[in-house]
C-alpha cells in the first residue's frame, strides 16, 4: 500500500529510498524518536531533500511511521512486514513504482539525521559515471589500529579500476611485517551508503545469501558472489555516525539543537 500524491518522474538523475522500521532491539520506536519537535525521519527526509534527488520515498512495515511520514508531507510506501533487510524492503519499493531497470536508487537509512547531502550526490554519480557497475558506495581512510582491528567498522579492499574487491569485519589488507607507522593509512572503513540500479536490485533480492554474506553478515558480500561490479571511492567528507542508542539520540540532538525550527 503506498501513501503517493502521484506516480512521479524518476526516469532522470537519482532517487533516495528511506527504509524505516520501528523494531530496533537498542531503541525500539527509533524513526520517530523526537528530535525537537519533530521525528527523527523527518531530519533524515531532509537531507535526502537537499541532496538533489529527483524523488524521495520512505519505505516502512509499520502504519505509525507511515502515518507519521505523510504527516510532514513524506511520500510513503507501506511494504511487507516480513522483510529480513532493508534491502529487500527497497526491491518491494522500486516493484511497486515499477522504476525502469536503469534508474538510480540511493539507499539512506532512517536512523541518520546528520548524513551529510552532498554525500547522496557523490554515490549516484558515482554509479551514474561507471555504467559496468550495479552499484557504488563510499569509503573513508582509517588510520587508528584500534579502528583497523575493531569488527564492527567494515573494511574494504579496491583494485585499480576503483572497485571493491572484498569487504571484511577483518582487518585488510593483512601487514605480514607489521602495521605502518602511526599516522599512515591503514586501510579504508566502509560507509554504509549505497546506490544502486534498480534492475539490479529485482536480481539481488532473488538470489540466495552468499556464503560469505552468512559468514561475515555482510550483505554486500552476495553482489560480489553474483559477479557484479561494486563501484567505490573515498567519501568527500566523513559524515557523523548515526543512531543506534539513546546515547547517540542525545549526541544528534545536542548537534541539531542550533537548527530547531
Amino acid at each position: 500500500m503506498s501513501l503517493l500524491p502521484a506516480q512521479p518522474d524518476c526516469d532522470s538523475g537519482f532517487c533516495v529510498i528511506i527504509p524505516a522500521r520501528m523494531s530496533s532491539t537498542r531503541l525500539p520506536g527509533k524513526p520517530l524518536a523526537d528530535i525537537h519537535g519533530r521525528p527523527m525521519l523527518a531530519w533524515v527526509h531532509d537531507c535526502a531533500a537537499k541532496s538533489g534527488a529527483q524523488f524521495i520515498v520512505i519505505a516502512t512495515d509499520d502504519e505509525a511511521v507511515q502515518q507519521a511520514s505523510a504527516a510532514f508531507g513524506a511520500r510513503v510506501v507501506l511494504t511487507s512486514p516480513a522483510h529480513q533487510s532493508g534491502t529487500d524492503r527497497l526491491a518491494e519499493v522500486i516493484k511497486e513504482l515499477d522504476l525502469p531497470d536503469q534508474q538510480i536508487v540511493v539507499n539512506l537509512q532512517g536512523d541518520e539525521p546528520l548524513m551529510v547531502p552532498a554525500l547522496l550526490q557523490q554515490v549516484a554519480q558515482l554509479l551514474s559515471d561507471q555504467p559496468e557497475a550495479a552499484m557504488a558506495t563510499l569509503m573513508v581512510p582509517i588510520v587508528d589500529s584500534y579502528e583497523f582491528n575493531d569488527p564492527s567498522a567494515v573494511k574494504v579492499v579496491v583494485n585499480q579500476l576503483g572497485q571493491a574487491l572484498y569487504f571484511s569485519r577483518s582487518p585488510i589488507p593483512c601487514y605480514r611485517d607489521g602495521l605502518p607507522a602511526a599516522g599512515q593509512v591503514l586501510g579504508y572503513r566502509h560507509l554504509g551508503l549505497y546506490a544502486y540500479r534498480a534492475g539490479f536490485l529485482r536480481r539481488f533480492v532473488a538470489e540466495p545469501m552468499a556464503v560469505l554474506e552468512q559468514a561475515e553478515k555482510l550483505e554486500q558480500l552476495r553482489a560480489l558472489a553474483m559477479g557484479e561490479a561494486i563501484a567505490i571511492a573515498v567519501a568527500q567528507s566523513t559524515p557523523p555516525a548515526g543512531v543506534d542508542t539513546p546515547a547517540d539520540l542525545a549526541r544528534v540532538r545536542a548537534v541539531l539543537k542550533p537548527h530547531k525550527a
